[in-house]
């Protein structure tokens, strides 16, 4: 390799490495571990702070001593054989070999800790339970207490623990929220659990952190926390669904949609649909994502979607509606948007 074959290596991989990390900071779907919201995800922050801290620490006490050795005996004019050795010396021996016992103590004590206290919510703290199930490439969250099936948005009510059960219908996949808490696999067959809880009103992104397949990338969803208010008013609209159609576009949707047997596939609370294959779309409408989070709730994106889900979701079982006239997604769109809680 030439001296500007060499010199071009150098300089590009740290420019390929800077452009990497600036495009990774443009995510659309921002996800922050380092901005806790709520008791679980600042205690773990705290341990990984703890633990970053000490391992500066440890690089900072063996590279002091390193450049100063370097330093101190290099080779010099003069030098003749090898300088002295400290083969033998049981002092050091000992010492480089009790330190490194040492922070692995010091290491595994708050692992430990931390992973006792939050193995489940607080004695006595009444957490919601919420059963949690990975799709390819969606998520469905259930609220077995509240009688309640709904897809990419997971509501909660803020201040309180949420104990959840998560499982898989098809492939390993694994729930992460990180301003929450942190990861955990879904598993076909297994249910594992976690908990986590907001600690204010607000939005968290989540996604999938195990990589399930073409689309993996596009399996987002959302956690909404809100006031207990506004978590129990949400809870009666979703046990109280509007299923009828108000104006003539939104009438002529609903017969499209029995049409073309969308209830096969998808469930709609309060109507003959009760396919449990796709997301449940009980109150589709007042959602602010669909389709696994990889769209905005928007009339244009749902039109999209019905129209030609390859196109957005590579390999996902939706079957497209190519045959459907601008008129007629315009009218299937008006119905599913139309999907709200009861005035």
């Amino acid at each position: 390799m030439g001296r500007w074959a060499r010199r071009r290596t150098w300089l590009v991989t740290p420019a390929l490495m800077l452009a990497a990390l600036a495009l990774g900071a443009c995510a659309q779907h921002p996800q922050a571990t380092f901005s806790p919201a709520g008791p679980v995800s600042r205690r773990e922050l705290g341990l990984m702070s703890f633990s970053l801290w000490l391992m500066i620490g440890v690089f900072v006490a063996v590279c002091i001593p390193l450049v100063y050795a370097m330093i101190r005996f290099r080779e010099r004019k003069g030098d003749q054989g090898l300088p002295p050795q400290i083969e033998g010396n049981h002092r050091i021996e000992v010492v480089w070999t009790v330190v490194p016992i040492l922070i692995c103590i010091a290491l595994a004590i708050p692992t430990i800790h931390d992973a006792f206290v939050l193995a489940s919510p607080p004695a006595g703290s009444s957490p919601l339970v919420v059963d949690v199930v990975g799709h390819q490439w969606w998520w469905e969250f259930q609220y077995p207490g509240q009688s309640i099936v709904t897809a990419d948005e997971m509501h909660i009510p803020a201040g309180r623990p949420i104990e959840l059960k998560l499982t898989s219908v098809d492939v390993l996949h694994s729930f992460w929220v990180p301003a929450l808490a942190g990861k955990e696999d879904t598993v076909p067959g297994v249910v594992n659990t976690m908990w986590l809880q907001a600690s204010v009103p607000g939005t968290y992104p989540g996604q999938c952190a195990e990589f399930c397949g073409t689309s993996h990338s596009l399996m987002r969803f959302d956690v909404v926390a809100q006031s207990p208010a506004q978590f129990q008013a949400w809870v009666t609209g979703m046990q109280h669904p509007d299923v009828t159609p108000t104006t003539a576009e939104a009438q002529a949707g609903a017969q499209l949609f029995s049409q073309y047997q969308c209830g096969i596939c998808h469930t709609i609370d309060g109507t003959a649909a009760k396919g449990t294959v796709g997301p449940n779309l009980t109150n589709l409408g007042e959602r602010a994502i669909v389709v696994g989070g990889s769209l905005q709730n928007t009339p244009t994106d749902l039109a999209q979607w019905i129209h030609d889900p390859q196109a957005i979701m590579p390999d996902t079982i939706m079957p497209a509606f190519s045959t459907l006239t601008d008129q007629q997604l315009s009218e299937l769109t008006a119905y599913l948007e139309g999907l709200k809680p009861q005035a």
